[in-house]
Formats: C-alpha cells, structure tokens, sequence
C-alpha cells in the first residue's frame, strides 16, 4: 500500500505504481514484504533491498533459486525498477508505462531514491495483526470491533 493512500487516504495512479515495485522485489526475492524481517539489519523486505542496493550489494535479494536460470544484469535492472517504484513520494516514482520501457532495457535508470515504509527496527509481531475484540453478553449477542493499528 503507498504511504499517501496508508497515511492520508490519497489514491492515484501513482500508488499503483508502488504496489508494483513492492510485488517486483517480491518476485526477485521470492519473499513477502509484509512480515518480512532480515536478522542482520532488522529491516523489511523494501528496506533490505534498499540497504543492499546502498552498498553495491543488490544481487544478493535475489531468491536462490532464480540463480542458475537468470541473467544478472536483468535482476540488477528488475531491483533498481522496483525500488524506484517505491519512492516515498510519488512524484518521484515512474508511470506505468515508464516502467515498461524501463524494465526492457531501452533507457538509463534515474538513481533512486530512499523508498517508503524504510524501517531500521524490527516490528512487534502483533503489529501486522492486531484485532482488538469486545464481547458484549446482553441478548446472547457477540459484537466485534476491528480497531486500525
């Protein structure tokens, strides 16, 4: 989810945008962002390819498995997109078709910038699932409130 529809209700163009470049280091890392923590620098999934891309590093988010039947410098492109897809503010990431044309090779990638939701602390776990219940017996009636986190 991009932080202006996360954190004011703001939707665009642009917030898909976000969600591509998410699932794009989902797929070279062959992990999820949510629930995501990386022992050695207890970031998320954007974070740690982040920090790797930082220290010339990006080749090692890419799942093990991809290894054998891959070409480096379409994983290293595929990395630099999906990072620029997650740029904290969305005037700074791409449009679709951009991405397109970027993902095929044809045009020099812009340098990135830090992307969104960086954390360099590991979450609670009950964070990606806090639900808050309150019963009420009155008339054998359960009601449950779902508070935001």
């Amino acid at each position: 989810m991009s932080p202006e529809y996360a954190l004011d209700g703001i939707y665009s163009i642009k917030s898909d945008v976000f969600s591509f470049g998410v699932l794009v280091l989902e797929i070279v890392s062959g992990k999820k962002n949510r629930g995501f923590i990386q022992a050695e620098d207890e970031n998320n999934l954007i974070g740690h390819a982040w920090s790797l891309y930082t220290e010339g590093r990006s080749m090692e988010v890419m799942d093990e498995s991809l290894a054998k039947s891959c070409h480096p410098h379409e994983v290293l492109r595929s990395i630099e997109v999906g990072l620029l897809c997650v740029q904290q503010n969305a005037s700074d990431r791409p449009d679709m078709p951009s991405v397109i044309i970027m993902l095929g090779g044809q045009v020099a990638l812009p340098q990135p910038k830090q992307p969104a939701f960086f954390m360099e602390k590991e979450l609670p776990r009950a964070a990606f699932s806090s639900v808050t219940y309150t019963t009420s017996s009155i008339n054998e009636l359960t009601i449950t409130e779902v508070n935001a986190r």
